[in-house]
């Protein structure tokens, strides 16, 4: 049996909401106990322009 980290981030992918996110990360056995967010950036004719908001949750194991 492998032994899981007592925290994790869980980035929401672009694909899912924040909801989908919090699901994934309680079927793992994590409960949300922080949030950040950060902007991603692309390069576009020389500049960089924002592309979207990546938003993570720092997940702490639950206790079994």
């Amino acid at each position: 049996m492998s032994k899981k980290k007592k925290t994790v981030w869980f980035e929401v992918q672009e694909n899912e909401t924040i909801e989908d996110c919090l699901n994934r990360m309680k079927e793992e056995g994590y409960t949300p106990m922080g949030r950040k967010e950060e902007p991603l950036f692309q390069k576009v004719d020389g500049e960089y322009v924002p592309v979207r908001q990546l938003i993570k949750f720092k997940g702490v194991l639950l206790d079994s």
